[in-house]
Parts: C-alpha cells; structure tokens; sequence
C-alpha cells in the first residue's frame, strides 16, 4: 500500500470511529488535522495553532466596542482649546496653519490625498460641548461622557491613530488592517479565534452583537475570517430574549427527541463526506456549525436570561432607561459572554445599513449628545461591572472608532471624516488606567507625538492574549510588517 493510500485508509478507520459520538467526531477530524505536520496545500513546514498562547497571557477575553460611522475625537477624548479661541476662522489665519502639512513619520502607508489647501480654507468649528479633567488622572474627557469619565483612572487613552482610508472603508481597515480597495482580509477577531480558539464547547469562540457594519463596507468585513476559513468567521446573536438564536432554532413543532435523531444522522453524513474530502474547509466549517448550533440552543438562551441579574446590575447598564437600554442589553451579554468563556466579543454600534450613524456631516451636536446618551452608562457599567467581578483583570475592553472628524466645519455645523489623527482606549488585564498616550496638533489635524497606526491596536490584543502573530502565519498569504503592527507598549503594564 503506497503512503497516500496508507494516510486515506488510516483517516478513514480513525474518523468512523468517531461518527457516533457527535462532537467526538468532529474534534477528532480537527485533530488528525492539526497532527499534519505539512499541510497538502503548501510546501512548508506549517503546523495549524493548536490554540495554546505562544508566551504566557495577560488576560483570557476582549470586549471590541466599535462606534461606526466616526466619533469626533475633538469632542469626546481629545478636546482641543484652540478650536474654542479660533472658532470661525480659516485655519490658515490661526497660529497652526503649519499643522495641515505636518510632514508625516516615514513609516506610514500611502494616504489618501491631503488636500492641504483646502484644509487650509477650513472654517474652524468650534467645540459643541465642554470638557474637564476626570479622575485623579486627570484626564480631558467631553461632558458627554459622564459615567465613562468616572471610570477615567481604568482607561488608558490612545490619542494618535492614523488610518490611510478616507471613507467609511476605513471601517473594513481598521478590523483587517488593509485598505478595502486590497480586499476582505482576516479580521482581528477571527485571527484570535483562530489562534486560540475556544474556552467553551457550547457556545462560539467569537461572538458579533448589534448590526456589522454594512455591505458597501465589506460584508463580513468586520467579523468574516477570509482564507483562514469560514469557521473562524464571527457568530451574530440578536440580543432577543424570545429568539436570540434564530438560524438554529427547531421550530416549535419539532420534539427534543426528534431533533437529536435529525442531528446525529446530518453529522453522520457530513463526517463521511469530509473523509472524501479532507480538505474542504466549508465542509469542516459547516459540520462544526451544525455541531455548535445544537449545543448553543440551550446555551445561549441561558445568556440572554437578564432576569437572573440582580436589580442594581441592571440599573448600572442603564437598562431602566429607553436611551440606553438597547445598547446596554448588549453590554450586559458581553459580560454574560465572557464569564462563560467566550473568548472575543465584538460590539457595533451605529451601524444602520449605511455609513454609520455617527457620521456627524451635519448637525453634530444633536448626534453626538444622542448617540454618546446610548452609549456611555452602558460602557462605564461594563467597566464597572467587569471589575467588581474580578473579570477586568482577565479581560481587555477595547473602544474604537473608523476615524475622528475634521476640526473645520462641514455644511455649518458637521465634522467630516478624518484619518489623520484620532483616538481610542483601552481598559482592563495589563493596562495602565489614567494614562494618555500619543497626541494630535494643537487643532486634533494630525498625530504628531507617538503614532499609532490600526494594526497596532491588533497587536496589543495579540500581545495581551500571548499571541505572535507571525507565528499565526499563512503559506500564500504574504503580510507587510505594519500589516502585523506593533504593541503600544507605553499603555502596558
């Protein structure tokens, strides 16, 4: 019997004897996988993760909170006095006319065009709400986030982002690290599930809730896993507490009993097929799908059964307000999410088919006094909840936006987009609270101290998680280094 007949035969037999143990099955064809020491696909030495970290962890879970459609940083982390003193004026009238043609650091990407004079025509638009120092940091935070300011001293504040994509493709960018014009990639989600995959066999190791971020952005962009497979794509739970399951469910005429004897043949067959087909990675994917929509019947129903909180719990996410409940719904799953071992939740909110509903091209100070109403009591209780819990030790919470907006005015009271320069936090297990790092010019046009480009943010989760991820690398898909980024390690304890 020749080798290739040899390993066919020997997969066979070791397969079939899975078949009648339902998940058994699956995790042993996941294993005779991970045992191929060269994949039949490549001409390397390239072992599969075997979903241990690389170096020791700091923390277990991320909560990715993403606010779509861009947050002005001038007006929630990054307040900018001079757009107070030179409000109405060209920028070109100001002392920082300099600041639109800041030369860039020479590692960036191409950008998208400048436009410096007609940046230099901007009208600067003033600030449309005030701010103060939080916490003992004393941190600048906008007064339209008031329970996230008393959570101040837990943050730490990245002020100099850069992205290359001027349009809400920077939404793509900022999860895959590639322009969108390059193509779906792998998503930051998708790359730890792959990784490390899962802490529980019951429900996915990465979790999507709210609405992803639109076709015309990507599709599956913010979540979809691209060439590492279907199976690592992130799994989307409506926050429903009658249905938040809906692609598995039975149907209410279906008995238990029945549908067991429905899953066990189904699995049956599809791990037959994937002997003759070893390779097929929507066969591998669609019978893991099958096995884990089963499971997660019972288990996420559980999740969503926000009864079982206590009443202060619910009061802390702002659940007994109409504003934030919604948005505070998903905040409590996440914590359900991650007490359970889910190991990435990913958070959007905003997205409402289009650009995003934080795109504050006109009036901006009604937007952003709206959606920050949504969005802040929900954020500060997770924090706040994480930590009383013992949980933030071992959790990352990272907030993000696409972009800020520009510090000139748009239509007479917008911000437009803006990649030049913007912020995000993070918060919780090997993060310094109170801390600010990087920083925009004297207008928030440019990151001019400690830039920070998206990827970045992607490899301070991997460092946290004990991840390299050039170890994570895939034969036939090359990655630049700033593909990969760097940690910001100014941030880390």
């Amino acid at each position: 019997m020749n080798d290739q007949a040899s390993r066919h035969s020997r997969r066979t037999f070791l397969t079939q004897t899975g078949l009648g143990f339902g998940l058994g099955g699956v995790a042993l064809s996941a294993m005779l996988q991970r045992d191929q020491v060269v994949r039949a696909d490549a001409d390397l030495d390239w072992r599969l993760p075997d979903g241990k970290p690389h170096f020791p962890p700091r923390i277990k879970n991320v909560i990715w909170v993403f606010m779509v459609g861009g947050t002005s940083h001038v007006e929630s982390f990054d307040p900018k006095p001079a757009l107070v003193k030179y409000a109405g004026k060209t920028i070109a009238e100001t002392p920082y006319a300099g600041a639109v043609t800041n030369p860039l650091s020479k590692n960036v990407r191409v950008l998208v065009a400048d436009q410096a004079n007609g940046h230099i025509r901007q009208i600067l638009y003033p600030l449309q709400v005030g701010y103060r120092k939080r916490g003992e940091a004393g941190i600048e935070i906008s007064d339209w986030w008031p329970h996230l300011s008393g959570c101040v001293d837990d943050l730490a504040v990245v002020r100099s982002m850069w992205t290359t994509d001027n349009d809400h493709g920077a939404q793509l960018q900022f999860h895959t690290g590639r322009h969108m014009l390059e193509g779906p990639f792998p998503t930051i989600g998708s790359w730890v599930h792959y990784g490390l995959g899962s802490l529980n066999d019951d429900l996915p190791a990465f979790v999507v809730l709210g609405t992803p971020i639109a076709d015309c952005c990507g599709g599956l962009g913010g979540h979809g896993a691209n060439y590492l497979g279907p199976e690592h794509d992130g799994v989307q739970l409506a926050v429903d507490l009658k249905n938040p399951l809906p692609f598995a469910s039975p149907g209410g005429d279906v008995y238990r009993e029945e549908q067991d004897g429905e899953s066990a043949l189904l699995g049956r067959l599809n791990r037959l097929s994937a002997v003759e087909h070893p390779e097929d990675q929507a066969l591998q994917a669609r019978i893991k799908s099958y096995e884990l929509a089963f499971r997660m019947q019972t288990a996420v129903p559980e999740v969503m059964q926000f009864g079982q909180e206590p009443r202060p719990t619910a009061g802390l996410y702002g659940l007994d307000r109409d504003a934030s409940r919604p948005f505070g719904e998903m905040c409590l799953t996440a914590r359900r999410l991650v007490e359970r071992g889910v190991r990435f939740v990913q958070i959007f909110h905003g997205s409402n088919g289009g650009a995003g509903s934080w795109d504050a091209h006109g009036g901006l100070r009604q937007n952003h006094a709206s959606m920050c109403a949504q969005v802040d009591q929900p954020i500060a209780g997770l924090l706040k909840d994480l930590k009383r819990r013992g949980l933030l030790d071992e959790t990352l919470v990272v907030w993000a936006t696409e972009f800020g907006r520009t510090p000139g005015a748009q239509g007479g009271d917008g911000r437009d987009h803006h990649p030049f320069g913007f912020s995000i936090w993070m918060a919780g297990g090997g993060v310094k609270g109170g801390t600010v790092h990087g920083a925009t010019d004297e207008l928030g046009f440019h990151a001019v101290e400690d830039r920070h480009y998206v990827t970045d943010v992607h490899a301070t989760v991997f460092q946290q998680l004990g991840l390299d991820p050039h170890r994570l690398e895939v034969p036939g898909h090359k990655r630049l280094e700033i593909d990969y980024g760097k940690p910001i390690s100014a941030i880390l304890a």
